[in-house]
């Protein structure tokens, strides 16, 4: 039985972007509701242009009940093709993955999105003409490989007005200028200078137009080799030390190649070891962390326990959640990278030694660790304009092939690999551990990897500045008219009003350092899915493992010492390593110094607002991060206004500059996932024949709970 609420009579048409062009469309689609078994949903329109996936219904007329944080480039109800992850139709109650040319066409169809929304319609009410034209469009154009000169980016680019540049405090890193500063910045001129031997490219495609090398390398060196081999400046510590990176030479090759380029290598450490360089530590990356090809399925498997269709497969995995979480790998190759930034903190601040990252390309697993160090380090790149300079200094032009690893033209999976994802994953943990010392929030870091498959920006859609550079300056797609005006992910007035944007930005940043560690722990609410792993003892081993490690420190937690351990399942840190993490962490925090994160195996937990923000039964109903949020800005509104009465009375001028966010005024109307996910309606347990449900039945449920207050000294999401 379908509960149907009415097809609409009006029309309604997409909201089209300059340049975005209708290719095909359904009526009479039937959109349902995830949340259960129940087919409850809505009729609408299904469209399919050269940007995006729309589903049009009669709430899309209006612009009543608009959500909070709207995006006004993305609705809530589009897809953009770059987003679309999986498509399957299901032909007589069983699922198939939809690829190239369809014999049959399907009666149901389920879009699974890389921001992990799954939508599911209904094709049964739709004409058999319509059925195949949407069904055919979606798939060719958002499954089948691509030209690089066909993403919506160009068509956006060479169709939308001049718009200006919203770069705001962000250092793009595109002149020589920009590097110069850099250096001046954290005092690196002293032993590094920047150098513009690549102009025209003549170096190499893959480099950037200008870069970082120690004072004493010869623009010869840099040419012999096509850069390879030469040690590349990232970022200067304040006591001198360097982080470097440097792209290896293939491994395979021939004795007397392979003897001409050691001796190269030689020259160069020789060169630099001695003073002013002091030490050098190498790290080659490739064989120290797991390989690409590790991290995708890793993610692949952590993915699918979110990709979920219906309220009974989520009961379904919520019995088994600690094993199939542990079975993923993906929590253990962030603590593995965290580790690893570790390590290297540890040589620059304590040994004042130099560290050299070594990988093939250098530019994918060197951009985590250089970009984690420097978060971890520097309190500049916790700032938001920091850490995006950073981001464009060590990926956009340090040439990290995001159109492959996103596979944004969908050329080859074997090239597919969430690296980007991982750093913003590593970049959370320690966000939601040290708040204070953030200038921007979670939401900001979830909305930045949503901005990965929006193609109006160029910043996530190109390989190298190379590729980037020869592709603006060619020709539109209908005219012969100037270079393309690409746009920045950096200008967020793009994609959010002021009142949105508000939630990018930390109201409780620590602006000054604090001599207290404000860090609590604080009880859990007894009845939320864990987004860590437990600490219980698993079966005994002669390794030292997983839950052995866990085990230990909730006995020391509870014997009140406070020692860290490292987590690597087979191998023990070096004992400099591991006092220098225990000493840290014995000391209160400077939110403006270094950071350190807790890695033990429960502090290492799920990014709950980007993973869990679209199923309903995870949600806290007028609970959750949002709700602290809620008071304090709340506090903060009054605060702003008491001043604005102080001034007048003292007659002096008001600024009238005051941001007060009015939107959260009634927190109990909001859930733990807000901004992204609104109050839905509540999701029903079925009653699955297991002992599990059983034991659980005395416990208050959170999902039957209806716009109840939590208690905000609990534990949350």
């Amino acid at each position: 039985e379908i509960h149907i609420k009415e097809p609409i009579e009006k029309e309604v048409n997409p909201r089209l972007l300059p340049g975005e062009l209708l290719l095909c469309e359904a009526s009479t689609v039937y959109k349902y509701i995830q949340e259960d078994g129940s087919n409850r949903g809505t009729y609408g329109k299904l469209v399919c242009t050269n940007f995006k996936i729309s589903f049009l219904d009669d709430d899309s007329a209006s612009d009543d009940n608009e959500p909070q944080f709207k995006n006004k480039i993305v609705g809530e109800n589009d897809i953009t093709l770059q987003c679309v992850d999986q498509i399957y139709g299901v032909y007589d109650e069983k699922k198939k993955l939809l690829t190239g040319q369809l014999r049959k066409y399907p009666e149901k169809l389920i879009i699974y999105c890389k921001d992990l929304r799954v939508f599911n319609f209904c094709l049964r009410y739709t004409k058999e003409e319509e059925v195949k034209r949407i069904v055919s469009g979606i798939v060719h154009h958002s499954q089948t490989p691509k030209l690089l000169k066909r993403l919506f980016l160009f068509s956006y680019a060479s169709a939308a007005p001049n718009n200006t540049d919203g770069r705001n405090q962000t250092v793009m890193f595109e002149t020589l200028e920009d590097w110069r500063d850099e250096l001046e910045r954290t005092k690196g001129n002293v032993k590094y200078k920047a150098v513009a031997t690549n102009e025209g490219y003549r170096v190499s495609e893959k480099l950037p137009l200008y870069f970082v090398v120690p004072i004493c390398i010869s623009e010869e060196s840099i040419l012999k080799y096509e850069g390879r081999g030469i040690p590349m400046w990232c970022w200067s510590c304040h006591n001198g030390a360097a982080l470097l990176k440097m792209s290896a030479f293939p491994k395979e090759q021939d004795d007397s190649t392979s003897q001409t380029q050691k001796a190269f290598l030689d020259g160069i450490y020789k060169t630099i070891s001695k003073p002013p360089y002091e030490l050098l530590k190498m790290d080659d990356l490739s064989s120290s962390l797991p390989s690409l090809q590790d991290i995708q399925t890793a993610y692949t498997r952590f993915k699918q326990l979110f990709l979920i269709d219906n309220s009974t497969d989520f009961w379904a995995t919520d019995v088994k959640w600690f094993s199939l979480l542990e079975s993923t790998n993906w929590l253990e190759i962030i603590r593995r990278v965290l580790k690893k930034a570790i390590e290297v903190a540890e040589c620059l601040e304590i040994q004042h030694t130099n560290v050299l990252l070594i990988e093939e390309s250098a530019t994918d697993l060197c951009c985590v660790i250089s970009s984690l160090v420097q978060v971890m380090m520097d309190s500049y790149s916790r700032t938001k304009s920091g850490f995006q300079s950073l981001i464009q200094k060590e990926w956009v032009i340090g040439g990290h092939g995001f159109l492959d690893r996103c596979n944004h033209l969908h050329k080859s999976e074997k090239e597919e690999a969430p690296v980007f994802l991982l750093l913003l994953n590593c970049v959370w943990q320690l966000v939601q551990q040290y708040p204070p010392a953030f200038e921007f929030t979670e939401t900001y870091l979830t909305v930045l990897s949503d901005s990965l498959y929006v193609p109006i920006f160029s910043t996530f859609f190109f390989n190298s500045q190379h590729q980037r550079d020869t592709n603006k300056s060619g020709e539109s797609l209908k005219t012969q008219g100037g270079p393309f005006r690409f746009l920045t992910v950096w200008d967020w007035s793009v994609q959010f009003d002021p009142k949105a944007q508000a939630f990018l930005n930390n109201p409780l940043y620590a602006e000054k350092p604090k001599p207290d560690k404000s860090q609590r722990k604080t009880a859990r609410f007894k009845h939320q899915r864990q987004l860590s792993l437990p600490l219980t003892q698993a079966k005994p081993s002669p390794k030292r493992g997983f839950f052995r490690e866990e085990t230990d420190h909730l006995i020391k937690n509870i014997l009140g010492k406070r020692i860290g351990k490292f987590i690597n399942s087979s191998d023990e840190p070096p004992n400099s390593l591991r006092e220098f993490y225990d000493s840290w962490h014995s000391k209160p925090v400077d939110y403006h110094g270094l950071l350190l994160p807790r890695i033990d195996g429960p502090e290492i937990k799920v990014w709950a607002q980007r993973y869990l923000r679209w199923i309903p039964e995870a949600q806290l109903h007028g609970g959750g991060t949002i709700a602290t949020a809620a008071k304090i800005l709340d506090l903060m509104e009054e605060v702003q206004s008491l001043q604005v009465k102080m001034d007048e009375e003292h007659s002096q001028a008001v600024s009238g500059d005051v941001h007060s966010v009015a939107l959260l005024r009634n927190s109990a109307r909001l859930s733990s996932l807000f901004p992204f996910a609104l109050l839905q309606r509540q999701s029903v347990k079925p009653a699955l024949p297991t002992s599990t449900w059983k034991d659980l039945e005395d416990e208050d449920d959170l999902v039957k709970r209806d716009d109840e207050f939590v208690d905000l000294s609990g534990d949350m999401l």
